[in-house]
C-alpha cells in the first residue's frame, strides 16, 4: 500500500459534501456500528505493508494508534479535522518527502467489542477514508490498563517497511494513551484478535525492543487526563521508552505535536524553525507544542555510530537512525 498522492482539494471536496449533507466524517461509528470495521479488522492479516512505489520511491511509514476509551474517544475527530496541517507540514515544509500514514485504535481486549483495528499505510487521501471507518468505542475495562500490548504486537510482527528492510531507516509509531498496557500480550486474546500467534505470552518489554528496531516509538500523554498526573502511569511509560514520552496539555495540537516530532528527529528542523511554522500555516498549538516537545529537543544527540538497538528505558535518539 501507500500509492497517489495526498490532495487537500479532494479532503476539502469531502468535507463539504458532508457539510451539506449532514453526514458525519465517521458514519461508520456514528452511523450504530458495533463491530470493527472489515477494513479494520486485524485477524487473519498477515502484514500491513509501507512498500516504495512510483510514486514514492522512498517511503517513509509512519504509524498512529490511539486510545478510543473514555475521554480519548475525541482524538480521531481531531486528527481527521487536522489532517491536511499533518500533511501540510510533513511535506510542504520538507520534513518528509515521501510519507506513509497509518491509523489505528487501541481497546480493552478483556471487554471491548474494537480491542484492536489498525488501517493500511497510505499516502493519499484513502488515509482520510482509514479514519472514517475506525469504531469510537468509548469502552474500557475501568482499570488504568488498556490493550496497547496488542497494538505493539501487531506493530512488531504484523508490519513491513521498505523504509527499514531497504534502507536501514526506522519508522514512526505514535501511541496516544492515558493508561498502562498489560505486561504481556497475551497468546489467546492475539489468537482471538489477531489470529496465529507465538506459543507463549510475550512480555512487553520484548515487544517494546523488538519495535524499536523497526521504528522510533513515542507514546503522547495528554495532560489533564483522570491519570495524567499518576507518577505510575509516567514512570510505567517512560521505563520502556525513556525521553520519547510527551506530556500535551491540549490534545487539539497533537497533529502538529506529531509533524514537529518527526521533523526534529529527521533533523528537518530544530524547535524554534518548527514552531515557526505553525505560525506561518495559522496554528495557534505553538505554546502547546513547545511544552511537549521541550524536553526531547533539550535531549537531541549527536547520530550514534552503533547500530545496535537501545535497550529498555534507553529510548532511541530522536536523531538516532539505524
Amino acid at each position: 500500500m501507500g500509492s497517489g498522492h495526498w490532495s487537500t482539494n479532494v479532503y476539502d471536496a469531502a468535507r463539504s459534501y458532508r457539510a451539506s449533507t449532514g453526514a458525519s466524517a465517521f458514519a461508520y461509528s456514528d452511523g450504530g456500528a458495533t463491530a470493527t470495521h472489515p477494513d479494520l479488522d486485524p485477524k487473519g492479516v498477515t502484514v500491513r505493508e509501507s512498500r516504495d512505489s512510483d510514486d514514492h520511491p522512498e517511503s517513509l511509514a509512519i504509524a498512529v494508534l490511539f486510545d478510543v476509551t473514555g475521554s480519548m474517544r475525541t482524538v480521531p475527530r481531531t486528527l481527521q479535522t487536522k489532517l491536511p496541517d499533518l500533511l501540510g507540514l510533513l511535506l510542504r515544509k520538507g520534513y518528509v518527502e515521501h510519507p506513509h500514514i497509518m491509523f489505528g485504535a487501541v481497546g480493552d481486549a478483556t471487554c471491548d467489542r474494537a480491542p484492536l483495528q489498525v488501517g493500511q499505510f497510505e499516502a493519499d487521501n484513502r488515509m482520510d477514508d482509514d479514519l472514517g471507518k475506525i469504531l469510537l468505542e468509548g469502552g474500557g475495562g475501568g482499570q488504568m490498563t488498556e490493550s496497547y500490548e496488542l497494538a505493539m504486537y501487531f506493530m512488531a510482527r504484523h508490519t513491513a517497511i521498505d523504509c527499514f528492510e531497504k534502507r536501514g531507516k526506522r519508522g514512526y509509531l505514535f501511541m496516544l494513551g492515558d493508561e498502562l498496557a498489560y505486561p504481556k500480550a497475551k497468546r489467546r486474546e492475539i489468537e482471538a484478535i489477531i489470529g496465529g500467534g507465538p506459543a507463549e505470552d510475550v512480555p512487553i518489554g520484548d515487544l517494546v525492543r523488538e519495535l524499536q528496531r523497526m521504528y522510533d516509538v513515542y507514546f503522547i500523554i495528554p495532560e489533564g487526563s483522570y491519570h495524567a498526573g499518576d507518577p505510575k502511569l509516567r514512570g510505567f511509560w517512560q521505563d520502556l521508552l525513556g525521553q520519547n514520552v510527551l506530556y500535551l496539555d491540549d490534545l487539539d495540537a497533537v497533529c502538529e505535536t506529531i509533524a514537529l516530532t518527526i521533523g526534529l528527529a529527521e533533523d528537518a528542523i530544530d524547535l524554534e524553525e518548527g514552531l515557526g511554522h505553525l505560525s506561518e500555516v495559522g496554528s495557534d498549538a505553538g505554546a502547546s507544542v513547545s511544552r511537549a516537545l521541550a524536553p526531547l529537543d533539550a535531549a537531541r544527540a549527536p547520530v550514534a555510530t552503533s547500530a545496535a538497538p537501545p535497550g529498555l528505558g534507553s529510548a532511541p535518539s530522536a536523531t538516532t537512525r539505524l
